[in-house]
């Protein structure tokens, strides 16, 4: 087992990996952008090295920062949270090239599972449904016009190296096609520097399904069931589930078999969550994130383990601490992402927390690196918390959610709660009748998106 960890990352992520490896007797060290000394990170971490100014490219995505931050202090392996540097082939490649560990997947399943175009067709061959669409990238827009023709409209072009809701244009007739063909390309383009994109056959109604699955790197692997993140506002997730409210136990079990066959099958190492598009009782891949997400405590709150804790554990090479028999489902859980926002508009808004207190009670769980009087930078993504609430149903779960939103308290800044609060009256939440597109038009409606 390591002595030392680096955690590759702030606010409540590397919050969340310190707690963690205090549990197992791991000492940790933060690394930490000028712009967040007084972050609560560097605060309860064992050491604390500052790798650069407040832009990222300078300090978080600065890879020889990084190395240099372990050298310095010892470490012997690296957790990198989401985002950042998480799904970054070569620095895993690097970290490696340096006698040190990374605490995820592979080099090679990062950069395999990258690329969509790549990812989709390696899921294929294991066996996993994918929506229909084009083979491999599409050269140019008379290769684009015929395979829509081909699939049927609407179609949805998606850049092979986006993310975030970024490169992805729906066409919904012929007509539409040119424009969201030259406007994904352009937009990959210019977000992530290859204009390369494919067409998928786009569902008028599905739902966001994804499956946790976790492997040892030695050909075992189990699924930790689904969550249900389909409540989206520009592909970005706000509201997460599990287990999800549409999935029946007979279809939760052949999915995820067939998830957990497909990466035990690549010998994956650590966690990964399979995405999937869900519509009239199938499933259709289309993405693999080779990561922690950040809706992780869910899957956590119904299946009683502790997912950062076994990214250790199988890092270091030990065995998993569960098989897929000692998974079973417990109650129902749902986490609520609060951002630093100002509504309607949903515009960033950073500054001083005069006043923080967190909501409490049996299922109530809130991961934040907040606290009072702690400046939020304007740098960085906008997430300042997310509230798990458990139940032992949903509807217990649902009740808990508007009680702990209740006792929230932020000041200083505006935050999406009142989204939250709003939405718990709604009654297709309460009956969990949702689909990917039901947010977007709730928000057009009430909100003037």
């Amino acid at each position: 087992m390591f002595d030392k960890i680096l955690i590759a990352n702030r606010g409540e992520i590397a919050l969340r990996v310190i707690r963690a490896a205090r549990e197992m007797g791991i000492a940790t060290v933060a690394v930490h952008s000028t712009a967040d000394s007084d972050a609560m990170h560097v605060r309860m971490a064992d050491e604390s090295v500052c790798i650069g100014p407040p832009p990222s490219p300078q300090s978080y995505l600065s890879i020889p920062a990084i190395i240099s931050a372990c050298e310095i202090t010892g470490a012997q392996a690296i957790h990198p949270g989401y985002g950042f540097l998480s799904e970054n082939a070569g620095f895993v490649q690097i970290v490696e090239d340096h006698g040190l560990s990374f605490i995820g997947p592979t080099a090679e399943h990062i950069r395999v599972m990258g690329d969509k175009i790549t990812a989709k067709d390696t899921m294929k061959d294991l066996g996993v449904p994918c929506v229909p669409g084009s083979d491999g990238g599409v050269p140019d827009l008379d290769a684009a016009k015929r395979i829509g023709e081909e699939i049927g409209y609407p179609v949805i072009i998606k850049a092979t190296a986006g993310g975030g809701g970024r490169g992805m244009k729906v066409a919904q007739t012929a007509a539409d096609m040119e424009s969201a063909f030259m406007t994904a390309r352009a937009e990959g383009k210019a977000a992530f520097g290859n204009d390369e994109v494919y067409i998928e056959k786009y569902l008028t109604t599905p739902r966001h399904i994804e499956i946790q699955v976790f492997g040892d790197g030695k050909g075992t692997a189990v699924h930790l069931g689904e969550r249900d993140c389909s409540l989206q506002r520009r592909h970005q997730k706000v509201f997460e589930e599990a287990p999800g409210p549409c999935i029946t136990p007979e279809e939760r079990a052949r999915i995820g078999k067939v998830c957990a066959d497909a990466v035990a099958r690549i010998n994956y190492v650590g966690a990964g969550t399979i995405e999937f598009l869900y519509e009239n009782g199938e499933f259709y891949f289309i993405e693999m994130n080779t990561r922690l997400q950040v809706e992780h405590p869910v899957t956590e709150g119904i299946f009683g383990v502790d997912l950062v804790r076994e990214q250790i554990r199988v890092a270091a090479g030990q065995p998993m601490s569960f098989g897929q028999d000692d998974l079973q489902i417990n109650g129902h859980a749902i986490e609520v992402r609060i951002n630093a926002e100002r509504l309607p508009n949903f515009a960033p808004c950073p500054g001083k927390i005069s006043a923080y207190h967190a909501p409490g009670g049996l299922g109530v769980r809130m991961d934040s690196a907040l606290y009072n009087g702690y400046s939020i930078p304007p740098y960085y993504d906008s997430l300042i918390g997310k509230l798990i609430v458990q139940g032992r149903d949903r509807a217990e779960a649902l009740a808990r959610l508007s009680r702990a939103l209740g006792e929230l308290i932020v000041d200083g800044v505006d935050t999406t709660v009142p989204l939250f609060d709003a939405l718990l009256q709604e009654p297709d939440i309460l009956s969990g009748d949702y689909n990917i597109h039901w947010l977007e038009r709730w928000l057009e409606a009430n909100m003037g998106e």
